[in-house]
């Protein structure tokens, strides 16, 4: 069953969606007879539990607390309302907020885009404001649940992803070849938000964000690969997280894990297959941390579904490795740095209900296999307890409006 405060919690989501639906359907007529305003809508209501209460599993970085062996809502739950409006065929204005469960462990809704789009030719797109991350292949759409096949995007590929939005601009390009298209985009901006890190909140605003991707598709097939970079403009809180354990980060120390100036690469290459009643996917990504505090790290995973009328059975299989940068003479900077340390498969296999139109009701099963020493991103970790192995089980019900 749910804590009474999870419990409490959907309730009063449920009562925000439910009136949100009906003031948005009434706007929906009035976008109809205008022809060029429309607010589209999607949502997440889930549930997740694990078999251990070693760690808290989370998302994503961003989440301050995780499910541990008790069922609870916060974890995937999230509701999404996006307005767009044609003012004329070349320019568009988008905005879109989602509430969901944050650094700030809260549902507070959030702007999450606002930008204006300009189309000086079809095949040209130009926006400017506050925009979504698109570091790896489907990472821009990573809380509408609905538009993924599995509960939630994999963890292990995914996890090291916390930047949701940026205050910049984008440009991108779509040409025919072959018997496809080939679409490239390049992106700048300034992040946004923070990063919680034990009880503080690491501030990563006004760090720089560049990157771009160059995508094919042809057929049933698309194919990207795919380049970003952040340089952080403030450190991490790490003297103040060690000071609450009892422990003092000397000069020395905080020099040496210094994340102020140094930058952070991202790099992904991604295929999806789709055609018919067959989904495959693979995706495989580096990335190279420029802070000592912060491990590097390979990911990948493989996702493969097969759809019998309104069930799409699914099966797949992720992974991540960090790279140790060795001991240090200082019990302090060891004990940050293995904290970032990640070294785990999950097997994850469920079944995809598209019961009516526009809403699917899923079910999940991950079987996480790891080594002790795989903390990271885990939130309140028992360092002394943990094995590395645990099952998580999840439910979710999402749709699109």
């Amino acid at each position: 069953m749910l804590k009474r405060s999870d419990r409490s919690g959907a309730g009063r989501r449920a009562v925000i969606l439910a009136a949100c639906l009906q003031v948005f359907a009434a706007g929906g007529v009035q976008a109809e007879d205008e022809g060029n305003f429309t607010v589209r809508g999607f949502g997440t209501l889930g549930a997740v539990r694990t078999t251990t209460d070693d760690v808290e599993f989370v998302r994503d970085l961003s989440q301050a607390r995780g499910a541990t062996d008790e069922w609870t809502a916060k974890t995937d739950s999230v509701l999404g309302l996006q307005a767009d409006w044609q003012a004329t065929p070349q320019w568009l204005v988008a905005v879109q907020a989602i509430s969901r469960y944050d650094q700030h462990r809260s549902f507070k809704p959030q702007l999450a885009w606002a930008f204006v789009k300009y189309d000086p030719t079809p095949n040209l797109s130009l926006r400017a404001g506050r925009l979504g991350t698109e570091f790896f292949m489907m990472a821009d759409s990573r809380w509408v649940g609905y538009s993924f096949l599995t509960v939630r995007p994999p963890g292990d590929y995914f996890w090291y992803l916390p930047f949701y939005s940026i205050h910049g601009g984008d440009v991108a390009l779509t040409l025919p070849l072959g018997e496809g298209i080939i679409r490239g985009k390049a992106f700048y901006g300034l992040s946004r938000g923070s990063i919680p890190l034990g009880d503080e909140q690491w501030n990563i605003r006004n760090s720089p964000m560049a990157g771009g991707y160059l995508e094919y598709q042809s057929g049933h097939w698309q194919v990207r690969g795919s380049y970003a970079n952040i340089r952080f403009e403030h450190d991490l809180p790490v003297a103040t997280v060690m000071a609450k354990k009892g422990l003092t980060l000397s000069a020395a120390d905080a020099d040496y894990l210094r994340a102020r100036g140094t930058r952070t690469h991202y790099y992904s290459f991604g295929v999806v297959y789709d055609r018919g009643p067959v989904q495959a996917q693979l995706m495989l990504n580096h990335i190279e941390q420029g802070s000592h505090a912060l491990e590097s790290s390979d990911a990948a995973y493989f996702l493969f579904g097969y759809r019998l009328a309104d069930w799409t059975p699914y099966l797949g299989y992720s992974t991540v490795r960090s790279h140790r940068r060795g001991r240090s003479a200082s019990a302090v900077v060891n004990y940050v740095m293995e904290d970032s340390h990640s070294d785990q498969d999950t097997v994850f296999a469920g079944v995809r209900w598209d019961f009516a139109r526009n809403v699917a009701l899923k079910a999940q099963w991950d079987g996480v296999r790891g080594s002790a020493s795989s903390l990271f991103p885990y939130r309140r970790d028992d360092r002394a307890n943990w094995d590395g192995r645990m099952n998580v089980f999840s439910m979710s019900l999402d749709f699109v409006f």
